[in-house]
């Protein structure tokens, strides 16, 4: 059985492979996890292709895909309090996920609730936390209206949710055929495309309170002006438009309180991870093809067995 879904250098999937992979010891404030599930995320395959998170180091080549991941503490590093050998855990990865083990940082792990599995908690550290994250930076009160774009991917479908369960409106940009699964959410669904403004007008003709764009370029600008304060506008997809356009990027807290804050929304009903796809690892590289080729709906997870 493979130990991990790699890729040896900067490029396509031509550059992926698997490999052997032994396990390393924890470092100061890490921990050794035995992963059981992996979220899957268009992160992946853009770091695959050379893109570097700002203030992050170049890539140790080979690099194990993947950013989150869930599974059970094997080891603890110097220094870890509030972890113990056995626990359910999920977090972001120092490592990469798509592999039988992998490095979480204490400061993104939180404890898996019992009631959630670890296929739904692989979900969490990148979309939903994103969202979580979102949803509160627009500090919206109940009753106000939140245009999200990009509402049918992963980060859209968690914010949706999460801002109805904080009692906000809700108006989801997403194509024509993702129009009865972004209602199934609790939102307006507005058709993407040229002409979107208008659209979005139509159903609200006093504009919004607050825009949340996951998408960003031409619909970002397109929908810009609909919010009168730009405080209230914020991108996670087009960092470099939104302050030209009086906005700002999505600050990401990552935080393992903001985890269990994410869980806890799970356990109550409010959120659903709407994980609709699971592969086996040794099929890691068709959950990346299913994620990069963007015809996903809700999350893709990766499940390791013991």
């Amino acid at each position: 059985m493979p130990q991990a879904y790699v890729f040896t250098q900067h490029g396509g999937p031509e550059v992926e492979a698997f490999i052997d992979l032994p396990p390393v010891s924890p470092g100061p404030g890490q921990l050794l996890v035995a992963v059981r599930a992996a979220g899957v995320n268009p992160v992946d395959w853009k770091l695959r292709n050379g893109y570097r998170r700002p203030g992050s180091a170049p890539a140790e080549l080979p690099s194990v895909l993947g950013s989150e991941a869930a599974g059970v503490v094997e080891e603890i590093g110097p220094g870890v309090e509030g972890f113990a050998v056995g626990d359910a855990v999920f977090g972001s990865t120092l490592t990469g996920g798509y592999a039988r083990y992998t490095l979480l940082p204490v400061e993104v792990t939180a404890h898996k609730p019992d009631a959630l599995s670890f296929t739904d908690a692989a979900a969490l550290p990148v979309a939903a936390a994103t969202a979580y994250d979102a949803v509160n930076q627009v500090a919206l009160a109940p009753g106000a209206t939140l245009l999200i774009t990009g509402a049918g991917g992963g980060v859209g479908v968690a914010a949706t949710q999460i801002a109805r369960g904080f009692g906000l409106r809700v108006i989801g940009t997403a194509s024509a055929g993702k129009k009865e699964f972004v209602e199934s959410l609790g939102a307006v669904h507005v058709p993407s495309g040229p002409g979107l403004a208008e659209r979005v007008r139509a159903v609200a003709p006093d504009g919004v309170d607050a825009v949340l764009d996951l998408v960003g370029g031409a619909a970002l600008q397109a929908v810009a002006e609909l919010v009168e304060d730009r405080t209230k506008l914020i991108s996670a997809a087009d960092k470099g438009t939104v302050p030209r356009l009086g906005g700002a990027a999505v600050v990401r807290l990552r935080t393992a309180a903001v985890l269990d804050e994410v869980a806890k929304l799970v356990v109550a009903g409010t959120l659903r991870p709407y994980v609709t796809r699971t592969f086996p690892l040794e099929r890691a590289d068709e959950a990346l093809r299913a994620v990069e080729d963007g015809h996903a709906q809700g999350k893709i997870v990766i499940e390791i067995g013991p």
